[in-house]
């Protein structure tokens, strides 16, 4: 369910504007834990605008959004930019609802007192995103004086009303670029000519044209030629920042990268990769030719910034708390990791610290970010009230004390910053440890001793994660604990360590943001691979505890989308297949010899009414693999026995009790995916199926990693309302208790405490979520947001060709109206280097997709082919130049020769090379091939340019 749903199904239940707002608060508490608070409000506002399409006029969603905006759930000047947004869909153009909507929002203004910056438009707001906003205030104008004219709702004077205010915010006009300038001044010509205006609003609206005709010359010829003027100057070398991040600030860029790190933390250049993102980083250097304290600052207000919007109004969130685990636990390790790779550039490590010493200033002007993580704790578990009380350290005096302790800083300058921290901070788990005499590692190898309850376990982990200072000393000593146990072949320790990763999702969380969780997963695998039960004293336990480990690497592969991954440990390669195809069911007389042979030992032992139980000598002749790969056939043959009455059905109740046991309740994942399948393959007339299925599900004995598991697939195969056709064959079976162990499993409501809310689901295709994602993304970093873009789930979603397409199609438009921050984004989806899942962008965009977005450039008018041809040039230069930062960063800091980017970044530029010549009689590619030519740097970096000419 989403926030439109709810908002739709209150409207529609006649409930108050109070009881609804209290009702979206409760929803995202519960449910959006990882979206940030623009996003929340922005889903509130069109929630409910949504809605006026159905009901235009209706003064109860007028009430919604006033109720929405009073108590602070909703920002006006959000309301205002999502509003004016939609106002341009045709389904939104009635009088009564475009007034009552700018009704809301000058009322709220009035009544605020405040001047209208601060008001309805942010403090600090980019000239750029200001004047965005008064272009579609244009367009609201526009469209009111086009709409018949209605006795009771005035929208021409408040359409009006609202474009005076918004422009009385412009001020400086002279950081826009030419392009921008011709667009907004076109608009305001437009309607300065075309609609006959109110005095008021035509006074101020020639105002701001006379403006942007001072910036403009005289005609459109002048503005053509500032363009040329513009382009000549960054491609015959004046402006070399084409080719780099150009600005002393680049949000969009680092924000990217860190959002990069959390999504794909648990794997390969991810956070807790430390070598490999020591790599990127080092490029991220080259390619920006920013200054190190210029570095330091804008990575580190990045990931405040990252923090702070990961923060919704009701309180901390699971993304909120790994944010705050990163910005202090992590990124003070990494960056200690990069000085260490960065001196290799010529500069001292005196320089280094210098360089974060004049960093810090600017990082501590943020007093907006540092007031808001501030202002929140942490979410997670508490051991007692009194934890849950408990508000976090200041964070100044957490990072301070981080730096300082990974040598980022000396004494002196944290002094100077704070002359108090010595005295008022000290690490709680730190202090701890020192009362009982330990140093950190040492205070976590005892507490995780094998004679601890899981409720000491369970508070240990609470304290630990509301700690970061410690978290790099805890993942430390579980990752020796895990390697040393696989290869002492330790089954007790390796199983606890896997419950406890399994069993708590903060402590895997933490891990995966200090350490590689593949390496792990590896020496699960190889650990199942190579145990061997003949040489254990009691292979009852013994299995139990390998079900643990086994369990620890299905869930984390699923959890982490691992499924493709090719899991190593030195020279050795590890097969993950065997997990994948647990719910496959093999007829009995399909089996090999060696799965025969276990089926027919098991089968007798769990479904003959005679046998004595489960005897030492099967579970020592059979391996892990052989009991995942036979449980759903051993299934499968108990359950056509009973259907065919050749089995009583308390045998088969007493064969299933076995399965729920720890010995072997490890393997159930497989079993249920089996079960369901054959339900739908059934058409659901599979009543001996279903009740199996229902007694694994609902038994308190299933372990939790395996309902997770099963949960997602559980509740496709079940949807409620259940389609007609399904519904015939369940008969007056009961599926109530199935569906809601599965959305217990995932952490849902009860469906009681949510049916007066159901509602359809989104009609949005899955195949238009990557483009919604890249569009969500460019909003993001047009209004000075953190840009957070999930390429690997993009490319899930759609093939890379067409999600290149879209994606430069999205960016075209938007260059448009300023070209750094398109190429910002596109250098990012293009360079940093992708998942195993994932085929690398850079070759497919140069040589598949980019001849298309040459030739089709030919076809636009010369205005538009010289801002098309600028932007393919500064995305071209800047991607092969960030390329060839990361190949070499691989090569000297990891000592890695591969080609992480797909192929060897100079072979893609001698081939672009040669396909834009050939194309040369076409004016695009020509114009594209001549600029290149002439930006020296990128030339002497790809000498095959100049010899192609």
């Amino acid at each position: 369910m989403s926030l439109s749903e709810l908002t739709r199904n209150a409207f529609q239940s006649g409930i108050t504007a109070r009881k609804w707002i209290g009702l979206c608060k409760l929803f995202i508490s519960k449910n959006l834990a990882h979206s940030g608070a623009h996003n929340i409000e922005i889903d509130i506002s069109n929630s409910v605008l949504v809605l006026f399409r159905d009901y235009p006029g209706d003064p109860a969603l007028q009430a919604y959004l006033r109720q929405a905006i009073q108590d602070g759930v909703l920002s006006l000047p959000i309301f205002l930019t999502t509003f004016l947004a939609a106002a341009q869909s045709p389904e939104l153009h009635n009088p009564a609802t475009l007034d009552m909507l700018c009704r809301v929002i000058l009322d709220h203004h009035y009544a605020s007192g405040m001047p209208t910056i601060g008001s309805l438009v942010t403090y600090g707001e980019p000239t750029t995103r200001l004047l965005n906003t008064i272009q579609n205030a244009m367009a609201l104008l526009r469209t009111a004086y086009n709409l018949p004219i209605s006795h009771f709702h005035q929208l021409t004077t408040s359409a009006s009303e609202l474009l005076i205010l918004l422009l009385s915010c412009v001020a400086d006009m002279s950081q826009i670029s030419t392009t921008q300038a011709m667009v907004h001044f076109a608009d305001a010509s437009e309607l300065l000519q075309n609609v006959r205006l109110s005095p008021g609003v035509r006074q101020v609206l020639e105002a701001f044209a006379f403006s942007l005709s001072l910036l403009l010359g005289d005609d459109a010829k002048v503005a053509r030629e500032a363009q040329f003027m513009h382009t000549s100057q960054l491609t015959s070398g004046k402006g070399d920042t084409i080719l780099g991040a150009s600005s002393e600030t680049d949000i969009v860029t680092c924000s990217l990268v860190l959002n990069h790190l959390i999504f794909n933390r648990a794997g390969d250049f991810g956070s807790g990769d430390g070598r490999h993102v020591v790599a990127v980083l080092v490029a991220l250097l080259r390619w920006s030719s920013w200054t190190p304290a210029t570095f330091y600052s804008q990575l580190i207000i990045s990931a405040l910034t990252c923090l702070a919007q990961s923060i919704i109004p009701t309180g901390p969130t699971r993304a909120s708390s790994i944010w705050r685990a990163f910005t202090i636990g992590r990124l003070p390790h990494l960056l200690a990791l990069f000085q260490e790779t960065a001196q290799s550039e010529g500069m001292a490590e005196a320089d280094w610290h210098t360089a974060l010493q004049f960093a810090l200033p600017a990082i501590l002007r943020r007093t907006d970010l540092l007031e808001k993580v501030d202002s929140v704790g942490q979410a997670g578990g508490s051991d007692a009230a009194s934890e849950k009380s408990m508000m976090p350290p200041n964070f100044t005096s957490e990072f301070l004390y981080q730096l300082l302790h990974v040598g980022l800083v000396e004494q002196a300058i944290v002094t100077t910053i704070n002359p108090n921290l010595p005295n008022d901070f000290h690490p709680r788990v730190a202090s701890e440890a020192n009362e009982a005499g330990l140093d950190l590692p040492g205070y976590f190898e005892v507490k995780l001793s094998p004679d601890a309850s899981p409720e000491d376990i369970e508070v240990l982990l609470y304290r630990t994660w509301r700690d970061p200072c410690c978290h790099a000393a805890f993942a430390e000593v579980v990752v020796k604990r895990f390697t040393s146990s696989t290869k002492t072949v330790d089954t007790e320790t390796l199983s606890l360590v896997c419950k406890m990763l399994c069993t708590h999702e903060m402590a895997l969380d933490l891990l995966s943001l200090h350490t590689k969780i593949t390496d792990l997963v590896a020496h699960a695998l190889a650990f199942v691979e190579d145990y061997d039960c003949e040489t254990v004293g009691d292979p009852q336990t013994a299995v139990s505890h390998l079900g643990d480990v086994v369990l620890f690497a299905e869930a984390t592969i699923a959890r982490f989308n691992l499924a493709r991954y090719s899991f190593t440990i030195g020279d050795r390669k590890l097969n993950a297949e065997f997990l994948r195809t647990a719910g496959l069911r093999h007829r009995v007389d399909e089996l090999k010899e060696e799965d025969q042979s276990a089926f027919n030992a098991w089968n007798k032992a769990l479904f003959d009414p005679g046998s004595e139980g489960i005897e030492d000598t099967i579970l020592r002749a059979t391996r892990p693999k052989v009991l995942l790969r036979i449980a759903p056939t051993l299934f499968s043959h108990a359950i056509s026995q009973c259907m065919e009455r050749k089995m009583d059905k308390e045998v088969l109740n007493n064969g299933i009790s076995y399965f729920l046991g720890p010995l072997l309740n490890w393997t159930l994942a497989g079993v249920i995916k089996f079960l369901l399948c054959e339900i739908q393959r059934r058409g659901y007339s599979a009543p001996v199926h279903l009740e199996v299925l229902k007694t694994l599900l609902t038994s308190p004995s299933c372990p939790p990693a395996v309902l997770a598991l099963s949960a997602p697939n559980t509740l496709r195969t079940f949807p409620d309302p259940i389609p007609q056709h399904s519904q015939r064959g369940l008969g007056t079976f009961d599926l109530k208790p199935i569906r809601q162990a599965a959305r217990q499993a995932l952490g849902l409501p009860e469906e009681e405490q949510q049916n007066q809310l159901v509602m359809p689901t989104s009609n949005v295709h899955w195949s238009d979520q990557a483009h919604q994602l890249v569009t969500s993304t460019l909003t993001a970093a047009r209004g000075g947001r953190a840009a957070a873009l999930d390429v690997d789930r993009c490319l899930l979603l759609s093939p890379p060709t067409k999600f290149l397409t879209t994606f430069f199609a999205e960016l075209s438009l938007a260059a448009t109206m300023g070209m750094e921050i398109p190429r910002r984004l596109a250098t990012f989806v293009l360079t940093m280097p992708r998942t195993p899942r994932s085929p690398p962008l850079l070759p497919i965009f140069l040589h598949l997709v980019l001849p298309s977005l040459v030739a089709s450039a030919d076809g636009l008018p010369p205005t538009e082919q010289t801002i098309r041809v600028e932007f393919l040039v500064a995305v071209i230069s800047s991607s092969l130049t960030s390329a060839l930062h990361l190949e070499w960063a691989m090569l000297t800091t990891c000592g890695e020769e591969r080609y992480v980017l797909g192929q060897s970044v100079t072979s893609m530029a001698r081939r672009l090379a040669g396909d834009l010549r050939r194309r040369g009689s076409g004016p695009s590619a020509g114009m594209i091939m001549q600029r290149l030519t002439a930006i020296q740097p990128f030339v002497a970096n790809f000498p095959t340019f100049a010899a192609e000419v």
